[in-house]
């Protein structure tokens, strides 16, 4: 690897590392780690803070997966691409800036996905938007997308290290969600809301 690539890659991670959820969280007045689920993540920002706030987080995870890999695509093609975008879901998922505690990957896999296989990662968000929609649970979503985006860039004829790639990023989104498939199978997982709390109010 060259360094060039080293360095794109090494990027990718600073950019993962961004708090976009705590500085949501701090400007709506909560703190996404300590509420909720706990996860610095779109869906726990949507529970507690409704659903602005886990749109600004769901962009703001997504656009830096997207930025990072937008690097390796410009830098050295479409395989540093997944790679610096991988990168980046490294350092959302261990944030050496906060102790290796971060998210569950999924908004920033997806921000990669859009830039790296843009024709399997659309009907993913739809569908994932669908699940979402009729199952209240941002978890099945999220695993329903972790466990097709490998499949979806195999079907685009992507290369097969690529294809690893992102069967890597779903095996991993998949494990991060291991709390949330105990509680899908014992029926105590929550419910993404769908409105903003009212003033004061806390989910």
């Amino acid at each position: 690897m060259s360094a060039l690539a080293i360095a794109v890659v090494a990027l990718g991670y600073l950019l993962g590392t961004f708090p976009t959820a705590q500085l949501v969280g701090r400007r709506l007045g909560f703190d996404p780690t300590a509420t909720g689920s706990g996860n610095p993540g779109a869906s726990n920002a949507a529970r507690v803070g409704g659903m602005r706030a886990g749109a600004a987080v769901l962009l703001g995870d997504a656009g830096k997966g997207a930025l990072a890999a937008g690097l390796g695509y410009v830098a050295d093609g479409r395989t540093l691409a997944w790679f610096a975008g991988a990168a980046a879901v490294a350092g959302h998922l261990w944030p050496a800036t906060r102790r290796f505690r971060g998210g569950k990957g999924v908004a920033t896999a997806a921000g990669v996905a859009l830039v790296c296989a843009p024709l399997a990662a659309l009907p993913l968000a739809a569908l994932f938007a669908v699940l979402v929609k009729v199952f209240g649970k941002a978890a099945i979503g999220s695993i329903a997308l972790a466990v097709l985006l490998p499949v979806g860039v195999a079907a685009l004829g992507q290369r097969a290290v690529e294809v690893v790639v992102a069967a890597v990023l779903g095996l991993v989104v998949v494990l991060r969600h291991r709390s949330n498939i105990a509680r899908l199978l014992d029926g105590s997982e929550s419910v993404v809301r769908t409105t903003d709390p009212a003033p004061g109010e806390q989910a």
